[in-house]
């Protein structure tokens, strides 16, 4: 039943996910590869993408995932990475934005600015790299219809105490999303994605231990594949929620 939900039945798809190593990126990673689809992700651990590259190739064998030690935060990174990407011929028909870090706990005028910039250049900068990169190669190599996911957050759509650095990049996440959408052409789609509330580390690091009373980000995966895959042209510039 799963698989008649996804647009078309496609199940050759190649999709970028950046920050895969762990958490929701991980967990995305690993079901959209049980569907069938082809992965490409990122991290700045090669520990979690080794773990991740033998947990995919022990039960999907028929492809050819790809996988880069990479640092969203450094142009330079990603511009190398978008190389291998198009060496590879491997152009992706879906990128998820999903790299992220949030800052500890902590007034606005008590966060260290290094922690306010390492926020920023993740969320912010990160994602514009990406895209930076990458939308000129799906514009230039595909015919199909591209889509470009950037997880945005309930604290970009509101505001809250403590997390000000967070909430602010992901508010400029939801910026950056419709602005780019009105950028790409016809064909494509850039969407901001709520996640949603859901047990990770960087949720513990808000909630503590009451954070284990959320889903699991396995639990997530399976309603945001869904979602993702079923993306058109027609939610390009939407703020969707999973």
């Amino acid at each position: 039943m799963e698989m008649k939900k996804e647009r078309k039945m496609k199940t050759g798809r190649t999709v970028l996910i950046t920050g895969v190593g762990k958490g929701l990126g991980r967990a995305l990673a690993v079901e959209l590869a049980t569907r069938g689809h082809t992965i490409i992700g990122c991290s700045r651990s090669q520990h979690n993408l080794d773990s991740l590259q033998t947990q995919l190739s022990s039960s999907n064998r028929n492809h050819n995932h790809l996988f880069f030690n990479a640092d969203v935060r450094s142009d330079e990174s990603v511009q190398q990475m978008a190389r291998l990407v198009m060496d590879q011929k491997a152009v992706p028909d879906i990128i998820v934005n999903n790299a992220g870090t949030i800052n500890k706990n902590n007034k606005l005028w008590e966060v260290p600015a290094e922690e306010f910039e390492e926020v920023m250049d993740t969320n912010v900068k990160g994602t514009a790299n990406v895209l930076r990169h990458f939308i000129p190669l799906m514009i230039a190599l595909k015919n199909a219809e591209g889509i470009i996911v950037n997880m945005s957050s309930g604290w970009g759509r509101s505001g809250a105490a403590l997390v000000a650095p967070y909430c602010a990049s992901k508010w400029a996440i939801e910026g950056l999303s419709k602005s780019v959408a009105k950028e790409v052409g016809q064909g494509m789609a850039v969407v901001a994605l709520n996640p949603g509330v859901i047990n990770t580390d960087m949720l513990t690091s808000c909630f503590g231990s009451s954070a284990s009373l959320y889903q699991s980000p396995q639990s997530w995966a399976l309603k945001a594949a869904s979602l993702i895959l079923n993306l058109t042209p027609a939610d390009n510039g939407s703020s969707l929620t999973v």
